[in-house]
């Protein structure tokens, strides 16, 4: 009997878990996570360098690079205080577990400044990704899982880096915020002779109404 009773148990809870609807067991999914780049509006930026260095301590260099998600929304106000939005393309860090650090080296081209810094990953970032992908939203039970975990490095003047991650309905989660350091080689490690990326005429226009709102970040 109480072998029985013990055989009923386990195909109970076998059960509950087979038919546990927010599960993404099943669900396609990616092996690797994505590394996207979000600056405010109007606030432009130039990713020179970016590197990872995951759980298992293995360094992966050239990480993403170039131009971030952004806006210009041209509304006649003041739209580059705070995080509007989080970008959600950017580059598959392909080999690497999930990210310990993550470094970046950038041009905040509205100043002109060049930054750089290494960021530290908390354990709760990761856990969130772990779960982006192994459960559903409860939101919308009948979509699957998300296909591939991400990180955001938001970048913005003064060297403030804001760190986002998606949980399971894909909402972006603020993990962590650094303070970044000037590169004290300027722009390209000092292999352009100081020219930064060009800024675009909407922005130069902004700049010039607004100013850059140092502190909203």
């Amino acid at each position: 009997m109480r072998v029985f009773i013990a055989l009923l148990g386990a195909l109970l809870l076998s059960s509950c878990q087979t038919t546990d609807p927010l599960s993404g067991k099943n669900d396609p999914k990616s092996p690797w996570w994505d590394l996207g780049f979000t600056e405010p509006n109007y606030m432009e930026i130039w990713v020179e360098e970016s590197a990872v260095e995951d759980i298992n301590g293995k360094l992966f260099r050239r990480t993403g690079g170039g131009t971030a998600a952004g806006g210009q929304p041209e509304d006649n106000r003041e739209s580059a205080r705070g995080w509007t939005g989080v970008g959600v393309a950017g580059k598959s860090v392909v080999g690497a577990d999930l990210p310990q650090r993550i470094f970046v080296r950038w041009q905040s081209v509205v100043e002109p400044q060049t930054y750089r810094v290494w960021i530290d990953i908390p354990e709760e970032a990761r856990q969130i990704m772990r779960k982006a992908t192994a459960r559903r939203c409860p939101e919308t039970p009948q979509m699957t899982a998300s296909y591939m975990a991400s990180v955001n490095l938001g970048l913005a003047p003064g060297g403030i880096v804001q760190v986002w991650v998606r949980d399971e309905c894909r909402h972006p989660i603020k993990v962590a915020r650094a303070q970044a350091e000037v590169e004290p080689l300027g722009p390209h490690l000092g292999k352009s002779n100081g020219h930064y990326y060009p800024l675009s005429e909407n922005s130069k226009r902004y700049i010039e109404r607004y100013g850059i709102p140092y502190g909203s970040w």
